[in-house]
This record gives structure tokens, sequence and C-alpha cells, in this order.
């Protein structure tokens, strides 16, 4: 293999359009000495890379000198060519591999991310910082202006049965939102809203209990972030400061959780309801009316049935878990008419705009 070659070369100084014309030398070292009637320089082999081929001509650059060109003949010896830089097609690691095998790697690649996007959500969202997590649910539906119902006795009742539900000394936020849809949503960052119309259809305060427990439940099982990040993907996360508050949140209500997650929530619901002596009966009597199993009952709970599945098994989980026990009331008869009757009552309050 030659360890010298002189040949004829053409190049282009990156400093003037002179075209230059004369030869390339070199000796077996990492520099090319450029000579002609009209310039001489020297360029460090390393400094070059492949440009392209045209006319059985080889052209280079200058990493260090953009508008810098070198032509040399396209059969120059091995020795030489072996430290130029070489001519790449697709790529340099592709063409070190070649297509087939470069095709492979990134099909297996791929298969492995999109692995890691359908799974990730589940070991994912819990370990999302809490103080992460209240962060975006501040940047995503803020305070909700005056969109929450607030009245003096209505505030006290809601307080009252949240402590029999979420006995954490850091609670939840709850709130009644000024939306006549019979749903609840446990939004990111610990706030739950119940949502107006749920209340409306609400018969005693023990279905109440029972809503807010599994909303409860989400949040306390970190549930919100793992169904955001499965479901909704980083568009929720990015977009949500550029939506209206009220398209978030109808949004989040609409949100599905997995059939653990959903049975999870409920078991939480039913242990701090045994803990607080409250009958789950009412909250059994609550799913087993949105399971609409009459045609007066085909407009009621729509939003909670299509993102809460098996009203009838669960149903039957809070019904069992009665047995055998006695309770004493969550609330009392005014305290519960004081939460139903929060946005009636409350003359500032606006209603959720969702479009």
């Amino acid at each position: 293999m030659e360890s010298n070659f002189q040949t004829s070369a053409q190049w282009y100084d990156g400093h003037s359009a002179i075209r230059h014309q004369g030869e390339a030398v070199w000796d077996g070292a990492d520099t090319l000495a450029l000579r002609g009637p009209t310039g001489a320089m020297e360029v460090a082999i390393p400094d070059l890379e492949y440009s392209e081929e045209r006319g059985g001509e080889l052209v280079y650059r200058r990493t260090s000198e953009p508008n810098f060109r070198l032509i040399l003949p396209a059969d120059i010896p091995p020795g030489l060519a072996s430290r130029l830089p070489e001519k790449q097609v697709y790529g340099a690691w592709v063409d070190k591999l070649g297509l087939g095998k470069a095709s492979a790697i990134f099909a297996a690649v791929s298969v492995a991310a999109v692995a890691l996007f359908l799974t990730a959500p589940d070991w994912l969202g819990p370990r999302v910082p809490e103080s992460w997590e209240r962060n975006l649910g501040d940047a995503m539906v803020g305070d909700f202006g005056n969109r929450l119902c607030h009245t003096p006795e209505g505030d006290a009742a809601l307080a009252k049965l949240l402590d029999a539900v979420d006995p954490a000394e850091e609670q939840v936020r709850a709130g009644v939102a000024n939306i006549d849809m019979v749903n609840a949503v446990a939004l990111p960052g610990g706030q739950v809203l119940l949502f107006d119309g749920l209340v409306q259809d609400a018969k005693t305060p023990e279905e109440l209990a029972g809503v807010l427990g599994h909303e409860v439940g989400h949040v306390r099982e970190r549930h919100v972030m793992t169904a955001l990040l499965r479901q909704f993907g980083m568009s929720i996360l990015l977009s949500g400061a550029n939506t209206s508050v009220g398209e978030t949140v109808f949004g989040l209500a609409a949100m599905g959780y997995s059939r653990d997650a959903e049975r999870e929530a409920d078991e939480y619901a039913r242990e701090r309801m045994d803990e607080s002596r409250i009958s789950p009966l009412g909250t059994a009597s609550f799913f087993e009316r949105i399971g609409g199993e009459g045609e007066g009952e085909e407009n009621a709970i729509i939003g909670w049935v299509s993102s809460h599945p098996d009203p009838a098994e669960r149903a039957k989980a809070y019904r069992e878990a009665a047995k055998g026990k006695t309770f004493v009331p969550v609330l009392s008869e005014e305290e519960f008419a004081a939460i139903k009757s929060m946005c009636e009552k409350d003359p500032d309050v606006e209603e959720f705009d969702f479009f």
C-alpha cells in the first residue's frame, strides 16, 4: 500500500472564487499539500469530509471552512483512499453496517419504543413527584375562576364530607363545579370536582360520599397521572395551557382508567367509608340507578357510565361491604341540602363553557 502519492487536483480555498489547479501531494501523514501556479496550501486530512462524486471525480469539503472544495480523481490509490473520508449514501453508521442490518436495528428500536410508550405510564405515573403533578394541575385548570360554587353552609358540609373519606393530613382539594352533567373528576395535583348535575341527582349524602371517596382514591393511588400519560399522551400535557379551562376539564372528565384502577379506587372509598361508619348502600343504589335498568334512567349519568365501567358489579361490591355493620349519617338533612343548593345560591358563580 502506497505511503506517498501525487496526483492532479483542483481546489477552491474558500476565501476567493479562484479555481486553483495543480497537484495534491501526500507523504503518508495526515496532511495533503496542494501546490499550483496560482497558490499553495496544506489541508489536514481529518478536517476533510466527503461531499459528492461527479464525472469521475471526488469532491471534499473542509469542516473548518465550509466554502472550501477539493476535487480529486476517483482512482486514487488505496493508501490515500483509506485515509480520506468514505463516501456516504445513507449516513455514516448506516453505511458502515449496511442497509439491511441498519434496517433491522431500526425496526427493533421502533418496537422497543412502542412497547415503552405503552407500558411507561404504569411505572412512570406513580413516580412523578406530587409537587410536579400539582403544578401541572394548576397550569392546566388553574383555580377555575368563579366556576366553583360556594356558600358558607355548603363549603362547611362539603369539608365535613371530605373529612370522612380523606383522613390524610394534607387533603385533596374538593369542590362543586357549576356543570349540569352527572359526573365527577379527579384532576392532576390532588383536585376533585363533583359536577352539580351529579350533586342534584344524588338521593342521599352517602351517595356523594361514595363518589367523592372514589375520586379521592384515584388521587391517592396516583391513577390520575398514569391515565393522563396513557390516554392523552404528552399532547394534553403540552396543550393544556393553550385550551380553555372548560375544554380541559371536559376532556379529563371523559378520561378512563383501567379496570384495576377503578377497583382500587372503589376499594379505597369502601375502606374510608367503613372507617367513618358511612353506609355503602347509598353508593350501591347510585350505581344501580346509573346502570340504566329502566327507560326513565336512559339520560342519567351518561358521563359517568362512559368513563366508569360495570356499575352493576360495583353496586354488588358496595352492598356486600354493608353486611353485618351499623352506620351513622354522614351529613344531616340540612347539610346535604346546603351542598345541593350551593350553585343555585352562589350569586357570583359562572358556568363552565366547554366550547
